[in-house]
């Protein structure tokens, strides 16, 4: 009985897995957090995530409010009622925040 042959795709698969491997483990590694701005607090104080995590703000409050780091590590602006910002630590860092508009309202990111 004669061999088949293998489709173009079928040959170059065994090179593609373990980057493919790689891709699906590093996307299900990385998580996303959410910080409640709402009271003229931020709930949680205090949230723990890894770096490569996402931390989104969600202003659910009537005022506008800012997720800022007097470090500069960063700086969120004005976020309106209803909406929300985003933010990837990429290294370790405990990074204290405040509302620029609220002194009063602070928080702390620590990435691990």
């Amino acid at each position: 009985m004669p061999r088949r042959s293998r489709p173009p795709w079928a040959r170059r698969l065994p090179s593609l897995l373990p980057a493919a491997a790689w891709l699906l483990a590093a996307a299900a590694q990385a998580a996303t957090h959410t910080v409640v701005m709402e009271g003229i607090r931020f709930e949680p104080e205090t949230l723990t995530v890894k770096a490569g995590d996402t931390v989104v703000w969600v202003n659910r409050d009537v005022v506008p409010h800012t997720a800022t780091a007097p470090s500069g590590a960063f700086d969120s602006k004005s976020i309106e009622p209803g909406k929300s910002w985003k933010f990837q630590p990429k290294k370790p860092a405990v990074l204290p925040y405040v509302c620029v508009f609220h002194p009063t309202m602070k928080g702390t990111l620590r990435v691990e």
